[in-house]
């Protein structure tokens, strides 16, 4: 089963995870979400990819992230209108093959279509506390994202991130001198998990040098939590993650490492380009479309 697991894409098992905890929110929290909205998002997320993998005369990138970024962005965004989904969707997909440097996108879809509907678009909010803090559920996020993130090879970055900022609420916790029922109570909430193993574990949108990736994740998990109990205003992780993103070419730089490539280990390596074999990060100095690479 291990080697199954290790030769399946991470992204067939990222749609499998949020897909189904996005029919476990609709059927059994209410998410207030219209299947409309779903269908729409999902359908201009493929179709953005598609136009741009025509344009760019991209062959080998399929539809694979197009469908996990429409996951994301209907289970986080929520909006009073038909609109808001499909166009952070096209948003989204657009800024991964034209915001780059170097031969990465700077943000991860979800997060910068999450980002773009709640600051631009009218009727458009993010709800981290949707999920509850059921225990049980946090349990069965655990186990999901660990299943990713291992397949993903981002395991260290979801934990050094939760690792922090666990740290982080310990300290509030005896500074305000409150009994631990609160820790558990915000350690097991389901927006932090979802962020945790689904959302900064991104390995196109991360460090490739695996300690430039925990000082990223410590960063992330200082100012997500300067945001939220500091400044007092929700959401801190997704924007702390928004707002750190541009950081990571400059940790590529500093520390070059190994670009994740998505493929499976029993491809041969001769398939892959030679513009691949040799990846060595560029110096955060130009933002152009690479078409040499899988986005």
């Amino acid at each position: 089963m291990a080697a199954v697991l290790r030769g399946l894409d991470a992204r067939w098992l990222q749609i499998g995870a949020v897909g189904g905890l996005l029919m476990f929110g609709v059927l059994l929290r209410d998410f207030a979400l219209r299947w409309e909205q779903s269908a729409l998002c999902f359908a201009s997320a493929l179709a953005a990819q598609w136009a741009w993998m025509r344009i760019l005369g991209l062959r080998n990138t399929g539809y694979l992230s197009a469908i996990v970024t429409g996951i994301g962005l209907s289970v986080l965004v929520r909006a009073d209108s038909l609109w808001v989904h499909p166009l952070v969707a096209v948003l989204a997909i657009s800024a991964k093959f034209t915001v780059r440097i170097g031969n990465k996108h700077v943000f991860n879809p979800a997060n910068l279509g999450v980002m773009i509907a709640i600051l631009f678009l009218p009727g458009a909010w993010l709800s981290p506390g949707q999920w509850g803090s059921d225990v049980i559920a946090a349990l069965w996020f655990v186990a999901l994202g660990v299943t990713v993130t291992v397949s993903a090879k981002r395991f260290d970055i979801a934990w050094a991130f939760l690792a922090c900022y666990g740290l982080l609420l310990v300290g509030r916790l005896l500074w305000l001198d409150q009994r631990w029922a609160v820790l558990l109570n915000q350690l097991s909430s389901g927006g932090l998990l979802l962020f945790t193993f689904f959302m900064i574990t991104d390995p196109m949108t991360t460090p490739n040098d695996r300690r430039m990736r925990w000082l990223y994740a410590a960063l992330v998990a200082v100012l997500a939590f300067i945001w939220q109990f500091v400044w007092y205003r929700n959401g801190g992780p997704v924007w702390a993650l928004f707002l750190l993103s541009p950081l990571v070419p400059l940790l590529d730089w500093l520390r070059p490492g190994a670009r994740h490539q998505w493929r499976s280990p029993m491809e041969p390596a001769t398939a892959r380009p030679a513009s691949v074999l040799t990846e060595v990060p560029c110096a955060p100095s130009s933002v152009t479309p690479t078409v040499a690479s899988t986005p």
